[in-house]
């Protein structure tokens, strides 16, 4: 399938290491010009070889944190200018501070906001502009299946990023006339350092092994296993192609069947 992607300038968040980095990989290899983003200049400048010389297509990286209104502003307008527009927008960040409720306090809960809901709302009005004058584009929101089944210890994910969720239909709405769709990619259990440390903090809890606590995750799994971030940014991939033009305000898992939520 030919996904329509050649040429197509494209900016992903949180983009060296984890989903983010295979999400810009898979548009980097269906042709897309891709502008990745990341706190640490290093290891963004590093991705961005890598995926060069694994891909042949033009990377551009960029170093600023998410979660900071200065930065989103600037590193969407040098993308847009130097790739000439923005096509594509995938907005991603890493996940707030585990534990309960007791333990958040006032800064936990705005640091949260700063990072999972509000980093989204700046990355899209500061892309909005170069979509609408490119006649159209595509938003993926990566968030979580705590959108949809609330995950155990992560209070600050599960009340703070359903608003992307509300976010995203809204925007499906209003900006169909601007041929722009937006929709949110949910992974579930993916092999990912977040997840790893989560695992490790579950297993100091229980008493038990890291290997333990893995497993013990896996068999909630229907498919029996923990995703890849591949298998997360092929959705996003497809999501942000012209075949998928249609697709606007869905919010999909890529969780191996774990949430059993019948929407």
């Amino acid at each position: 399938m030919d996904l329509g992607l050649t040429g197509a300038p494209a900016l992903v968040a949180a983009a060296s290491k984890g989903i983010g980095r295979a999400v810009a990989e898979g548009l980097a290899r269906e042709g897309a010009r891709v502008a990745l983003f990341a706190r640490t200049e290093a290891d963004v400048r590093r991705a961005a070889e890598e995926l060069r010389a694994a891909t042949g297509a033009e990377v551009l990286p960029l170093a600023g944190d998410v979660a900071r209104a200065g930065d989103v502003a600037r590193i969407v307008a040098e993308a847009a200018a130097r790739l000439g527009g923005l096509r594509i927008l995938v907005t991603n960040a890493g996940g707030p501070p585990l534990g309960p409720f007791d333990a958040m306090d006032d800064a936990g809960w705005h640091g949260a906001f700063e990072l999972n809901l509000l980093s989204v709302v700046r990355l899209i009005r500061a892309a909005l502009p170069h979509m609408r004058a490119g006649g159209g584009g595509r938003i993926v929101n990566i968030q979580s299946t705590s959108v949809k089944q609330p995950i155990d210890g992560l209070i600050l994910s599960n009340a703070i990023r359903t608003g992307v969720v509300g976010l995203a239909k809204t925007l499906a709405t209003e900006l169909g006339k601007d041929r722009i769709t937006v929709n949110t990619v949910c992974p579930g259990r993916i092999g990912t350092e977040r997840l790893m440390s989560l695992l490790r903090q579950r297993a100091a809890d229980r008493g038990v092994t890291v290997e333990q606590a893995r497993a013990a995750e896996e068999t909630l799994i229907p498919l029996g296993r923990l995703g890849t971030p591949e298998e997360v940014a092929a959705m996003v991939v497809f999501l942000c192609s012209e075949p998928a033009r249609y697709v606007t305000g869905a919010t999909v898992q890529v969780d191996g069947g774990l949430v059993r939520s019948l929407l």
